[in-house]
């Protein structure tokens, strides 16, 4: 009989046991359930507000950043140098020169720019303006400098532009990806105030890229093709060939400049005629006033 009661005892233990067991399982579980459900979900988050064009292109600008690659002052460019020269070469004859000059010219594969000649009692002067590939412009002045005729004077110079250059290419390849990117959001513009804001942006941009375009363009002119001022220059000595001159024809030309000094004075003197007319009314007037005083 003890042996029963023991038996049945155990039983009861062992499924009270397992009761419990089940009982705080179901009720773990349950407050996982509950945890879950007072977690917010991702989905149930409210959406976040439309962004205005200006912060679609801050938020496009600074992807833009990440992925595209834009040049910096540190990248590897090649020297931008711009020469400049200014010579004058005093010749015995304008016109011999001249055909020389044009023959170092022609084989330095140089052109001339402008050309001017002045004749003068002085002396005769021919310049000229020569653009001349940047490779071949120290062999050009070396030419000039050696067979034409006396250097009178001679300045050259360098200027170092690569640092400007760099800085418009940067800015310029700046530009041309905000650009893009402008052309992007009109495309997804939804409203006509957008769309004009846009374009006013885009025409904006495509003025300053066409500047520094034509500048840098301007700049490659600059050092691709250098720039010298050629002044060929002959004196007229007047002073020997008025050595020459006889005591007879030095006379002559003496009384013909008096006459035609005399024939000026009396030329000036008629042209004052209508201030004469006005003597007779003044010398009038001035009696008629004196006549009056006196009485």
């Amino acid at each position: 009989m003890k042996k029963m009661i023991f038996l049945l005892s155990g039983l009861i233990l062992i499924n009270c046991s397992k009761s419990g067991g089940e009982q705080q399982e179901v009720k773990a579980d349950l407050m996982e359930v509950l945890t879950e459900d007072k977690a917010p979900s991702p989905a149930a988050a409210p959406p976040p507000p439309p962004l205005s064009v200006s912060e679609k292109l801050v938020s496009d600008e600074n992807v833009t950043n990440k992925e595209t690659y834009i040049p910096k002052k540190t990248d590897t460019i090649s020297k931008k140098i711009i020469k400049n020269g200014d010579m004058k070469i005093q010749v015995g004859d304008i016109k011999k020169t001249q055909n020389q000059v044009y023959e170092i010219i022609k084989k330095n594969n140089a052109y001339i720019q402008k050309e001017e000649f002045q004749n003068t009692d002085m002396d005769d002067n021919l310049s000229l303006i020569i653009r001349v590939p940047h490779k071949n412009f120290d062999a050009l002045i070396h030419s000039f400098s050696d067979g034409v005729g006396t250097v009178l004077s001679k300045n050259i110079s360098s200027n170092d532009v690569t640092e400007e250059y760099t800085d418009i290419a940067i800015k310029l390849a700046n530009k041309k990806i905000y650009l893009e990117k402008y052309r992007d959001l009109l495309k997804k513009a939804a409203t006509t105030k957008d769309m004009l804001e846009i374009q006013e942006n885009i025409r904006d941009l495509e003025d300053e890229i066409d500047v520094a375009e034509g500048s840098l363009r301007f700049i490659d002119d600059r050092v691709n093709y250098s720039t010298l001022n050629l002044n060929l220059y002959k004196e007229k000595v007047r002073s020997s060939a008025t050595s020459k001159i006889g005591f007879g024809s030095r006379f002559v030309d003496s009384v013909t400049e008096g006459w035609n000094s005399f024939v000026s004075f009396m030329l000036g003197i008629i042209s004052l005629w209508p201030f004469f007319l006005l003597i007779p009314v003044i010398i009038f007037i001035w009696r008629k006033w004196k006549s009056k005083k006196e009485d």
